[in-house]
């Protein structure tokens, strides 16, 4: 069982940058592939980025690639989303999903809250 706390959203102008966060509890954490997913009003959720177990292997969206990147510290049971040069249309309520690094949202057991990032053109 993993529980999942992100952190770091907000408003910010086009062209800024964000980190997120996603703190889990459970000893188990550094034995989970981890993924961030987002959805914007509207729309279904969507893959952001998903990271394997060590941090050695990443995956990007293409809509983020060149912009977002994710890493992990299992020392401290976080995994990261940074977000650089941020676009209106990255707005959208970002989640943490644990369990896979695939693309589809089914293959992810467990979830986080959310956390609101709006950006400003």
């Amino acid at each position: 069982q993993v529980h999942l706390v992100e952190s770091g959203g907000g408003l910010v102008q086009a062209g800024g940058s964000l980190r997120l966060s996603c703190a889990a509890s459970g000893r188990t954490f550094s034995s989970y592939a981890m993924g961030w997913f987002r959805q914007a009003p509207g729309k279904e959720r969507s893959f952001v980025a998903g990271i394997n177990w060590s941090g050695g292997t990443t995956y990007l969206a293409d809509s983020v690639k060149g912009r977002f990147t994710i890493s992990r510290d299992n020392a401290k049971n976080t995994v990261y989303l940074q977000m650089n040069s941020l676009k209106a249309e990255d707005t959208a309520v970002y989640y943490c999903a644990a369990g896979s690094m695939r693309d589809s949202a089914n293959t992810y057991p467990y979830w986080g809250q959310g956390t609101q990032v709006t950006v400003s053109s």
